[in-house]
């Protein structure tokens, strides 16, 4: 299906694809993939952590900066960040030297949200009902910080791993929100709003439509969510979760649609987990509407994934050289990527039989 009839064939042609949610093209080297990789191995601990850890500032009852204690929760927890990113009181005043060197105060909030009160816990290890509590947390930060008169975005994120640059392996996600959009954001509603201009539909929402008929890329769905290794992918096993209903943000979601949320979140980290038997590292995140007073009919739930291991829990892909000086570029095709995602079990391998590990 992936050979066209002018004879490029996308599963063994060096070729480019283009990304419609941020208007940047990909370069792809399906055949570099047998090549033999002799680079840097990353050492991946496999220690197993405390349910309870006296050390970690965020675990129920620790102490934090500043001598703030933790409370003795038992769910969900969120404080405002003890070395914010972002400060509120920050001036929005500009600088400029000439017409090339220009800045700007950018006031903010950032927030951090404890998943779990275990310390050994991941989203990959806790049941729907627990992520469940988690979305509901996100949805009313979005909403609360989105009232802010200087909040014009809310950036959901979690990076999970040292190697993704995770200071405390507790589970936990954060939360910047800030006066101005960002770049990143700022690609996809652009791209979408000249989608929907273009053909009076949306982009996401067509998207989805056209990889549930072809199916390459589908790792799993339910009622309400689809995950996607997108045919623009650049990480090795990245994925996008799509809401097929179309709406804005998570305050937009009926009470079902976040039960399948939750579920949808645990299905595809079971999996990553599984694809190489660690506690799989990535980043995420949501894009949402921005929160500037103005409507955004173009915007459409989703969320991102961006795990960088590449063909073991101890090889990882670097963004380097090319990548960095010309143009985002992989090897593992996003057809490819799919099937051995789409393959996994759904229980996770710390609780699968003897006899399947």
């Amino acid at each position: 299906m992936l050979s066209t009839k002018n004879g490029l064939d996308l599963s063994v042609h060096p070729h480019r694809r283009f990304n419609p949610l941020n208007g940047e093209w990909l370069f792809v080297s399906p055949h570099r993939t047998e090549r033999p990789w002799q680079g840097k191995v990353e050492e991946t601990s496999l220690r197993e952590r405390p349910e309870y850890d006296p050390g970690c500032y965020l675990c129920p009852g620790n102490v934090r900066a500043g001598n703030a204690r933790n409370p003795a929760y038992a769910s969900t927890f969120v404080f405002d960040n003890d070395f914010g990113a972002l400060l509120p009181a920050t001036p929005a005043k500009k600088v400029r030297r000439g017409n090339l060197i220009i800045a700007e105060g950018e006031a903010g909030m950032s927030r951090v949200v404890c998943f779990s009160p275990r310390h050994n816990r991941t989203l990959a290890e806790m049941d729907s009902g627990e992520i469940r509590s988690v979305v509901d947390v996100l949805a009313e930060e979005y909403q609360i910080l989105g009232t802010k008169t200087f909040v014009n975005h809310v950036q959901i994120f979690e990076n999970k791993g040292e190697m993704m640059g995770c200071s405390n392996p507790h589970p936990h996600c954060q939360i910047w929100a800030e006066r101005t959009i960002p770049v990143e954001p700022v690609k996809e509603i652009h791209q979408m709003l000249a989608y929907r201009r273009a053909h009076r539909r949306c982009l996401l929402c067509d998207y989805v439509s056209l990889e549930m008929k072809l199916g390459e890329r589908i790792v799993c769905v339910n009622e309400e969510f689809v995950v996607i290794v997108p045919f623009w992918a650049v990480w090795p096993f990245e994925t996008i979760v799509v809401s097929r209903r179309h709406y804005g943000s998570l305050t937009g979601m009926r009470d079902r649609e976040r039960d399948y949320l939750a579920d949808i979140i645990r299905r595809i980290t079971v999996r990553y987990d599984n694809l190489f038997r660690i506690s799989f590292p990535y980043s995420s995140g949501f894009h949402q509407s921005p929160t500037d007073g103005t409507k955004h009919p173009e915007s459409h739930l989703h969320m991102h994934f961006f795990p960088p291991l590449l063909r073991s829990a101890t090889v990882r892909k670097f963004m380097v050289g090319y990548e960095m000086l010309a143009n985002p570029q992989r090897d593992i095709t996003a057809e490819s990527a799919a099937a051995r995602l789409r393959d996994l079990s759904e229980i996770h391998y710390r609780l699968q039989p003897a006899s399947h590990k």
